[in-house]
């Protein structure tokens, strides 16, 4: 019996030590990843960033594109034997900027990489090179910021720069790691999962002066970097670039859509600033200077503003009025300015009058008999009823919220409703008179910029739009985005739209409120808006679609503190259709009477 369990203790030590012999023949021999950790002195891992995708307008012109700078990476544990006061002179340095920016990587970690002086141009990173065999533990790592062929569109384009803390925290699928660059706003954010690529990685022999001896185990272990989806955008950047040049020097904002597909054809933001100041080493400041500027560049006016709208609404009201049968083309409405002012010499009109002619009165009653219907024999509860309705009309419009295009903070703007009336003046302390001033766009109404101009693709395709995009596809074989190629249909009927657009292009001939958007042998549909400013001199507002039949083009105007509709907004609108329909061939009759801003008395 002793005997037997000598032979199984035997056993039992043998069994083990076989399974030690197997584990360690798996380790030396098997699996290379315990070689390449014990040769982690010799070997280094050099991240490979990809080429970001490149952005190009509608026909096909480069709009952004790449250019490489080099980062400076330290990893402390490799750093001996460096003649500091030499390494300050060659990289333009102080001591005490080299011993904070050693402590920094060692805070970090002592033996991974961290950036120690970043985006060095192509002259710096050719001053160094040669000299970095006298500096073991830094080595150059290749990165590509920005670059723009053209000063334009910077809010849309967004930028790019250093992950934050908080963004690497909602990275959960733990892609970033800290100091590496991500799309902070605009298209750069909005499209940051497509344009980014993937990242390789590439292992490399070095000495222990940190010379490269050549790839690590023929390079079986380095995986090669993807660059990301170029965007094809819907931007056409001549129009763009002849918009921020009407603009310059004015606050304010043009957008202009393609109706037919609801691709964004421009979109100018005044005041703005040139995208490359936040592309490179000086981007935090230049931040901080565009953040400080009491003009707001940093202001994505087409999507972040909301203005009333003013009398452009008025087409709304018209469309609002017949839908509901409480007008008809020809129904006349005396112009009483003793209920609402007015301007003008009309007295009488019909529809299509009072919108050539932007008569308040007429609007005024039209919203009267939209919302006092006499459903309800109570005062209070009819005009509660009415309101609820013309709302519902109005949110088919897409005003109210957001519309959804592919760029972050959008803002809805404000459409009031009964629960706003009744929290201010309480639920029997209001009726149709204390809050007529919405039938003219005044008031609490809210809208935006790019609204504004969807309003005018709504009325061209007489009843329904497409969500407004700016990116027409993504990749090399991409194909326009789903999302973006569905009707969205209003409460109106199609019928009624025919009359507002015969209206709309009598306000751009010869005699109407808008004739400086008029462009000779191209019907132009439009309508002026002047918005009240309490704040100083009224706001310009102009909305327009050419031409009447199969539109190319919907815009809105929005120049702040100009005065009439009818002058800057008007001007500049009817320029940038005959811009666009017409290219070089273009008259281009008020364009001095924008630049010279002969409008401002």
């Amino acid at each position: 019996m002793i005997e037997n369990r000598k032979y199984v203790i035997q056993f039992i030590f043998l069994f083990i030590g076989l399974i030690f012999l197997i584990k360690l023949f798996y380790i030396q021999v098997l699996d290379p990843s315990y070689k390449l950790a014990a040769e982690n002195n010799v070997v280094r891992k050099e991240v490979e960033y990809p080429f970001r995708g490149l952005m190009y307008d509608r026909n096909n012109q480069v709009i952004v594109y790449n250019e490489p700078v080099y980062d400076l990476m330290v990893i402390p544990k490799e750093i001996r034997g460096i003649d500091t006061t030499a390494f300050c002179a060659d990289f333009s340095i102080t001591k005490e900027e080299f011993e904070e920016k050693i402590q920094k990587a060692k805070t970090y970690s002592y033996i991974r990489e961290s950036p120690f002086i970043k985006q060095l141009s192509n002259a710096e990173f050719a001053k160094v090179q040669d000299l970095l065999v006298d500096y073991p533990g830094f080595y150059i790592t290749t990165r590509t910021i920005r670059a723009y062929p053209y000063p334009m569109m910077s809010n849309a384009f967004g930028y790019i720069g250093e992950i934050s803390r908080s963004q690497l925290e909602k990275d959960t699928l733990n892609y970033y790691k800290t100091g590496d660059y991500i799309g902070r706003s605009g298209l750069e954010s909005q499209y940051e999962n497509q344009l980014r690529g993937r990242r390789g990685v590439q292992y490399k022999m070095v000495n222990v002066r940190g010379v490269e001896k050549g790839s690590f185990e023929e390079g079986n272990y380095d995986t090669l970097s993807i660059p990301g989806d170029n965007l094809i955008t819907s931007i056409d950047a001549q129009l763009q670039l002849y918009g921020e040049k009407l603009m310059k020097g004015k606050s304010g904002s043009i957008v202009a859509i393609e109706p037919s597909s609801g691709e964004i054809l421009a979109m100018v933001s005044g005041p703005t600033y040139d995208p490359s100041l936040l592309s490179g080493r000086d981007l935090g400041k230049n931040y901080q200077v565009l953040s400080q500027d009491t003009l707001r560049p940093l202001f994505n006016r087409p999507l972040m503003a909301v203005y009333p709208p003013g009398s452009i609404w008025k087409t709304v009201q018209a469309l609002i009025g017949m839908q509901e049968g409480v007008i008809v083309p020809s129904t006349r409405i005396r112009c009483d300015r003793s209920i609402i002012k007015c301007h003008g010499p009309h007295f009488n009109d019909n529809l299509a009058e009072a919108i050539q002619h932007s008569c308040n009165p007429y609007f005024y009653e039209v919203m009267r008999r939209i919302v006092d219907q006499n459903v309800s024999a109570d005062p209070y509860e009819d005009p509660k009823i009415g309101l609820k309705k013309w709302r519902e009309y109005v949110e088919s419009f897409g005003f109210g919220k957001p519309l959804g295009i592919d760029l972050p903070n959008e803002k809805g703007g404000y459409i009031p409703g009964v629960p706003y009336y009744d929290r201010v003046y309480g639920a029997r302390g209001w009726k149709y008179r204390t809050i007529y001033s919405l039938s003219i766009g005044q008031g609490e109404i809210l809208a935006g910029p790019l609204q504004m101009a969807n309003l005018g693709a709504i009325i061209a395709n007489e009843g329904y739009y497409y969500t407004p995009h700016l990116v027409k596809s993504i990749g090399k074989d991409g194909k326009p985005l789903p999302k973006y190629h569905q009707k969205n249909f209003t409460k109106i009927q199609s019928q009624y739209f025919s009359p507002v657009k015969d209206a709309m292009e009598s306000v751009t001939e010869w005699g109407g409120t808008g004739f400086r958007a008029g462009i000779k042998g191209i019907p132009v549909c439009g309508k002026t808006g002047t918005v009240q400013n309490p704040h100083g001199k009224d706001h310009s507002v102009f909305l327009a679609f050419a031409p009447k039949d199969n539109p190319k083009i919907a815009i809105s105007v929005y120049v702040e503190n100009s005065g009439w509709g009818s002058e800057a907004g008007a001007a500049i609108a009817g320029l940038m259709i005959e811009k666009y329909l017409r290219g070089a061939d273009a008259q281009l009759r008020y364009e001095d009477f924008v630049l010279e801003e002969q409008y401002i008395r």
